[in-house]
């Protein structure tokens, strides 16, 4: 157990009133008087409202239950960058306006932890970066003002992969949830870690999904938490963690104070244990005016009150029109003008959308089955989604970056560069390319474990001479994904979502900014190729089902998976010792 972790359990444990006191090892199991008076452990934000306006509990209480989480299994699977030295005292002060009657809404005095890209003032905010490790922004990001006014107490940033995976590509990539600062971040499903040569380096042997972290909210250190995607980091981590995770359409969370990729496609979103936690999040993340910081939060128009629970309807599937893009999402094919196949499900995950499917007619959908998305079974390969990927490692250098977007690589130099002057004197220096020479200068204290292709390719952009092919790469991007892809299929065939198996749907709906929701769902063996050492016994790892949209549909999106989850009611929790 590390310093930091000990001196929190050593606190947590003299705080906590004797029959709210973490067990230790050793020690005789607590009797039923003397359990909690609340368990926090899979409880729900309605839940955990109704214990605080029944009087059950105080935000203080929860603060150090949740606290308690983290003191006993944080050593197990690395969730946590920093824990908050003031939650205690928001806690009181949350509580003291309760009891003076004043409650802000079903947030006021949960606690929720932050993806640490998003500034906060009361800790640090390092990206993971080993160059940001002790920077504390001169500002709030706007997202943290919203779920403070909204009365959620922000008890911890969490772990990610560094500056959201835009640090190392190919030829050797960054393991998911892994960076200079945090380490290693691992699944509660199964927290051990890669046992496999070559992969033996300390990397999880279960999947965490994308740059955000689900893995403390899965083993409930908190009620919810806020992770960000420029594509597939709140939906991956989602399905790896069996959360239920709402990616909204780009614009209608602000990103200001948050460490950016590229603007055209960053979002942060609530991932959460159950659809409705993730709807109250998302309306306090969007808070209740555009933010004058980000123009493009003018582009939805939030639900009357923030409140997104009007759509959480048992029977939102019913009549609902949804699709299957069975081509290369469900089942490979052969990718036009080559013969070579390409996607498709293994027969593990196959049983488990069958079902899903079923559930879904069950419910009262109308399955249009195949819904092909145009831009991927187009015979033309100049306007195939299938050949046109993002430039991200060091084969996508200048010179060999002819048939893959910038976009990525061109929006981090224009977009970091522009954070970094907003920190002003806070800043520790002024550009990329000073990044990149902080990670050289510092590569014998960890700070490019795996080394920096993907900032190296951003930083050789050139933001005024490329930015005609930046341009070009954009419109291509935008209309693969959006026009000639999602919403051409939506069109013709009348859909109110398109179905995709676990994350799988990410990359496509991100290109022009969609909304998705994925609902936990099922468990498929954890199965990669090299295999696992014999005598290896290896968890099954979460699999979601994911209903994604056009823009601005998150209220109808919300709808079916409500309905899809209260329906099926799959998710289990992790069984952590």
């Amino acid at each position: 157990m590390n310093r930091s972790v000990f001196a929190l359990f050593l606190f947590v444990g003299a705080a906590l009133p004797a029959q709210q006191r973490p067990a230790q090892q050793g020690r005789p199991a607590a009797t039923a008087a003397q359990r909690p008076i609340f368990d926090v452990v899979e409880a729900t934000i309605p839940q955990m409202q109704a214990a605080l306006t029944e009087g059950r509990v105080t935000s203080r209480e929860l603060v150090l239950l949740h606290m308690a989480r983290i003191a006993q299994y944080e050593e197990q699977i690395n969730a946590v960058i920093t824990v908050s030295k003031t939650a205690l005292a928001e806690a009181d002060a949350l509580d003291a306006e309760r009891a003076a009657g004043r409650v802000r809404g079903p947030l006021h005095g949960i606690p929720v932890a932050l993806k640490d890209n998003v500034h906060t003032t009361n800790m640090p905010t390092t990206g993971g970066a080993l160059a940001f490790k002790d920077l504390v922004p001169p500002y709030e990001a706007t997202l943290t003002k919203n779920l403070k006014d909204a009365g959620a107490i922000i008890i911890a940033k969490t772990v990610m992969t560094e500056l959201a995976n835009w640090v190392a590509g190919a030829p050797d990539p960054m393991p998911g949830n892994y960076s200079a600062v945090g380490g290693q971040g691992l699944n509660p499903y199964d927290p051990r870690t890669d046992p496999r040569p070559g992969s033996n380096d300390g990397r999880a042997v279960m999947g965490t999904g994308g740059s955000s972290s689900g893995i403390g909210t899965a083993a409930s250190f908190w009620a919810a938490n806020v992770g960000t995607e420029t594509s597939g980091s709140i939906l991956s981590p989602s399905n790896a963690n069996m959360l239920a995770g709402i990616k909204p359409t780009v614009g209608r969370v602000s990103r200001w104070g948050v460490i950016p990729i590229t603007a055209d496609q960053d979002t942060p979103g609530p991932m959460a244990r159950t659809v409705e936690d993730a709807a109250i999040m998302l309306g306090a993340l969007e808070g209740r005016a555009p933010d004058p910081n980000d123009p493009d939060t003018r582009k939805c128009t939030p639900p009357a009150n923030n409140d997104y629970r009007a759509f959480l309807k048992l029977d939102g599937l019913k009549g609902a029109r949804i699709g299957i893009p069975r081509a290369n999402y469900f089942e490979s094919f052969t990718v036009p003008g080559t013969t070579q196949r390409r996607g498709g499900l293994n027969a593990a995950q196959t049983a488990v959308m069958n079902e899903a499917i079923a559930a879904l007619k069950a419910a009262g959908a109308v399955i249009v089955d195949p819904a092909n998305i145009p831009s991927v079974v187009t015979p033309d390969t100049l306007k195939n989604f299938l050949y046109w990927g993002v430039c991200a490692g060091s084969d996508n250098r200048k010179g060999q970056n002819a048939n893959c977007s910038i976009d990525f690589a061109y929006g981090m130099k224009r977009d970091f560069n522009a954070w970094l002057t907003s920190l002003g004197s806070a800043a520790p220096f002024q550009t990329l390319t000073d990044l990149r020479w902080f990670n050289i200068t510092n590569a014998d204290k960890g700070a490019m474990k795996y080394g920096q292709s993907r900032l190296d390719i951003s930083d050789e952009i050139d933001l005024v001479a490329d930015k005609a092919r930046y341009d070009a790469d954009r419109a291509k991007d935008i209309e693969l994904g959006g026009p000639s892809g999602i919403d051409a299929v939506m069109k013709s065939e009348r859909l109110d979502a398109l179905l995709f198996p676990g994350a799988g749907g990410a990359g496509i709906a991100a290109k022009p900014g969609y909304p998705t929701a994925i609902v936990p769902f099922g468990m498929v063996p954890n199965a990669p190729t090299p295999g696992f050492p014999s005598g290896f016994d290896a968890k099954p790892t979460p699999f979601g089902v994911s209903f994604t949209g056009g823009e601005c549909s998150e209220p109808r999106l919300i709808e079916l998976a409500y309905a899809f989850e209260q329906a099926t009611k799959k998710r289990v929790a992790p069984k952590l010792p």
